[in-house]
């Protein structure tokens, strides 16, 4: 299990004044905020860590007895799954995209996107039709499903591999100075039967999976009371919910996992993503992902994954602590966060929540945190379109990325690609891509000075 020095959990507790967390699952206060409350970004379970493990640790305040499923989870979530039958693991395929957890979200962090010419590594490509499917979702493409798997069992052949390309484009700042973007294109190829020429296709790069119980923790009714969907307020934001199907309770519910705010809850995101990504069934999802097709291998031995396995593993990514901010009191970083409320980056990348009292699970009760993000679906314009609605989602709209931890990429993941598909190259690339909405606050970025900028990447770099 990943645990940061005893020392510096002391002081995390210390500093957040819940050594006993005694007010844990009070009513939130709303209004309570002081300046040393931004250093902690998860909270009480917030860890003190700026190396290539920062993502990895448990929460600091939490029962010792769920450090133990903590621990059972960390192992399950790195655990290598081989294809039946097998003493231990078995499950993969017939077919699949990656081997575990862990091999995506790569230190429970960002995945890795393909180079030119390559096909994906941590990167999936979701794949439908116009149309919804009986829940609303989108339409599996005959043949395929909803997702392209690149990878097969011995003796089976895969569905697909998918190469990107790019093109560069130069543009200038106000100042004159240039800058270039690279444009992803997208050739699928090696199909093992035809593909229909009308496919919508989506790139998506594995999300970071740190402080997502945190996420969870937030209310429906604070998301929903962020929510503009016809702009009443005139700002030109207009967030929305995502409202998406729930395989549990069988209805639809708030979305707030994913890209798109596909997903209802992190048990369902892990299940999906087992059943998707590795072709594991579980009692959530107890159909492989190549039912139908002829790469079925119509084995009796569903669901491959045992219920204490699959909420071992929900309950690790529940537990991942957020790490601090760094350089608080850096002048060029507050320059830089002045700069981001007042270019309007700050209406999407909301940075305070507070979590919901919560008396089942104290550890995320009434904790005032700085995910930077509402929660909410954005059109980012047509340049960051996938074309592909996802629910209520549209081909141009994308939930908020929360922002907290982003600064640590580079350290943790050996790479500084962001937004869904990893097209942007850096922080400053990610921000001169956004569109849409959020078209006027980039074109304030663009406006801006060097230094200026510069200010505005070391304010992220601190998240």
């Amino acid at each position: 299990m990943k645990r940061i020095p005893l020392l510096y959990r002391i002081f995390a507790l210390v500093a957040t004044g819940l050594v006993l967390a005694p007010f844990a699952c009070t009513k939130p206060d709303a209004d309570y905020h002081s300046a040393s409350e931004e250093w902690l970004s998860g909270g009480q379970q917030t860890v003190y860590d700026e190396g290539s493990n920062a993502y990895s640790h448990v929460f600091p305040v939490l029962a010792e007895n769920l450090e133990r499923v903590h621990e059972v989870g960390d192992a399950q979530f790195g655990a290598t799954f081989v294809s039946p039958p097998a003493v231990l693991n078995a499950g993969r395929g017939p077919i699949f995209n990656n081997v575990s957890c862990a091999a995506c979200h790569i230190s429970d962090g960002r995945g890795k996107v393909p180079g030119a010419g390559d096909s994906s590594i941590s990167t999936l490509f979701r794949i439908s039709m116009a149309g919804v499917n009986a829940v609303g979702g989108p339409m599996p493409v005959p043949g395929f499903g909803d997702q392209i798997q690149n990878r097969a069992n011995y003796n089976t052949v895969k569905e697909a591999d998918v190469l990107v390309h790019y093109e560069e484009k130069t543009f200038s700042f106000g100042d004159g100075s240039s800058y270039s973007l690279r444009f992803p294109s997208y050739q699928v190829t090696n199909a093992y039967t035809a593909l229909p020429a009308d496919i919508l296709l989506s790139a998506r790069v594995a999300t970071p999976v740190f402080g997502l119980g945190l996420i969870a923790g937030i209310s429906e009714a604070d998301v929903l009371a962020r929510a503009d969907e016809n702009d009443a307020d005139g700002d030109g934001i207009s967030g929305r919910p995502n409202w998406v199907w729930d395989v549990q309770k069988k209805s639809s519910t708030l979305g707030r996992f994913g890209w798109k705010a596909n997903q209802p809850s992190l048990l369902q995101q892990i299940a999906a993503a087992y059943n998707g990504d590795m072709g594991v069934t579980s009692s959530i999802f107890p159909v492989e992902n190549c039912v139908g097709q002829p790469q079925d291998d119509h084995r009796a031995d569903d669901p491959e994954l045992s219920d204490s396995l699959l909420y071992a593993n929900e309950f690790y990514v529940r537990t991942l602590a957020v790490p601090a901010r760094r350089n608080l009191d850096d002048p060029q970083v507050q320059a830089g966060k002045a700069l981001f409320n007042s270019s309007g980056c700050v209406k999407c990348h909301i940075p305070d929540q507070r979590t919901a009292a919560d008396m089942a699970f104290p550890a995320i009760s009434n904790q005032l945190i700085h995910p930077y993000t509402d929660l909410l679906l954005h059109d980012m314009g047509p340049e960051l379109a996938d074309g592909r609605p996802d629910f209520k989602a549209t081909g141009s709209e994308w939930r908020t990325a929360p922002l907290w931890g982003i600064g640590l990429t580079q350290k943790v993941n050996g790479h500084s690609n962001f937004l869904h598909d990893g097209r942007a190259r850096s922080l400053l690339e990610a921000v001169l891509w956004h569109g849409g909405e959020a078209a006027s606050a980039k074109e304030k970025v663009r406006a801006m000075s060097a230094a200026e900028r510069a200010s505005l990447v070391k304010f992220l770099e601190s998240l």
